[in-house]
């Protein structure tokens, strides 16, 4: 089944692929600030169709990305022929059956990570996307910066990686919301600072070290009941705002993580300050949308050559810089057959390291991913 999928994808499209949005909003979200922008600045890629619930806006966001079709059932979008790839970028509680249908459609599929709302909903989907490409939206781990960081570290710049010092932040999961984001403080919605930031961030510090082998953790609740502003009333939260991680990698490095909710966009902030027998390496940055939706900066004990160009120009702060990055994978990926981006497999080994982190948090005992 992978060969003919990958057969129909290079016949179809030998030049330019065809991408489709369910979450496209002219207004709003994060695929108006991320995936659109991406898209109109990439060769090979057009935009071709987009998917909202209703007609206003399906119609108002056609018009403003320049894409051919508007649909109001995102079921119409995935079975038309001329689209390639379904990108799903609305909230993680439905992304199950628009990412089935369109496995099922024979698409390629990106989705926004968290894949699933929970680590059994992401092994489902996971298994339903073995015989497709599959692209899960961990797009940190492709910014300019980090490939030449790993690479330093690859080659042993500086030695043997020993510690690694990480902050991460994120403007969401603080004292205030609004109705339209309670979902969320919800567990069962499974969008929390731990399956977004956390995750994000313990991807690209896999990236650089290798898998996360061990893990001691601790979370707090901080603000246990944010005011909801465009009301008036209270959210009652039920997951984390606040996580520290200790752990080990399979390079032998020891990594903290302070993952921490509420910050002020002014004060958004992200470090990664390693340490090796030989020399020492960093990244920096801050954006609003966390470590994934901006650039980085590199430095490093070591003569490095400059990271690449990036796959389309963005602004140091624009969260398509990064996610271009993962779309020019994948339109290679499309075709020439090749399997470079993450997959649905890659996202079921985040979800399951996040709930590594949680059962270490809530137990007070130390997870191994040799007993998960």
């Amino acid at each position: 089944m992978a060969d003919k999928v990958n057969i129909i994808r290079r016949s179809h499209v030998p030049h330019t692929v065809a991408r489709g949005i369910i979450g496209a909003s002219a207004r709003t979200g994060w695929a108006q600030i991320s995936h659109v922008p991406a898209i109109q600045a990439l060769d090979g890629i057009t935009l071709e169709a987009v998917a909202t619930r209703r007609e206003e806006s399906a119609r108002e966001a056609a018009a403003a990305f320049g894409a051919r079709t508007w649909h109001t059932d995102p079921l119409a979008m995935i079975q038309d022929s001329s689209v390639d790839i379904v990108t799903v970028a609305v909230k993680v509680p439905d992304h199950r059956d628009l990412v089935l249908a369109a496995l099922e459609a024979g698409k390629a599929v990106y989705c926004e990570a968290p894949l699933g709302s929970s680590p059994a909903e992401t092994r489902m989907l996971a298994a339903a996307a073995q015989s497709g490409h599959s692209v899960i939206g961990l797009q940190g781990r492709y910014n300019p910066s980090v490939r030449r960081a790993a690479q330093i570290i690859a080659e042993g710049r500086i030695g043997r990686p020993l510690n690694a010092r990480v902050v991460s932040t994120s403007s969401a999961f603080g004292p205030a919301s609004t109705s339209a984001y309670e979902y969320f403080e919800k567990e069962e919605s499974g969008a929390s600072l731990l399956t977004i930031t956390a995750g994000h961030t313990l991807d690209l510090v896999e990236a650089l070290l290798g898998d996360i082998t061990e893990v001691d953790a601790r979370t707090e609740i901080l603000w246990p009941h944010p005011e909801l502003l465009d009301t008036g009333g209270q959210a009652r939260r039920e997951v984390p705002d606040h996580i520290d991680v200790l752990a080990r990698t399979t390079t032998g490095a020891v990594v903290t993580a302070d993952v921490v909710g509420g910050v002020p966009p002014e004060d958004a902030d992200f470090r990664f300050e390693l340490r090796g027998t030989d020399g020492w390496l960093s990244l920096t940055g801050g954006s609003l949308y966390g470590v994934q939706g901006g650039d980085l900066s590199l430095a490093s004990s070591s003569d490095f050559p400059a990271p690449d160009k990036p796959a389309a120009p963005a602004t140091a702060e624009s969260p398509a810089l990064n996610v271009a990055e993962l779309y020019a994978h994948l339109v290679h990926d499309l075709q020439t057959g090749s399997r470079s981006a993450p997959d649905f497999a890659h996202a079921r080994h985040n979800t399951d390291l996040m709930a590594g982190v949680s059962h270490a948090a809530r137990s007070g005992r130390r997870w191994t991913s040799a007993n998960s």
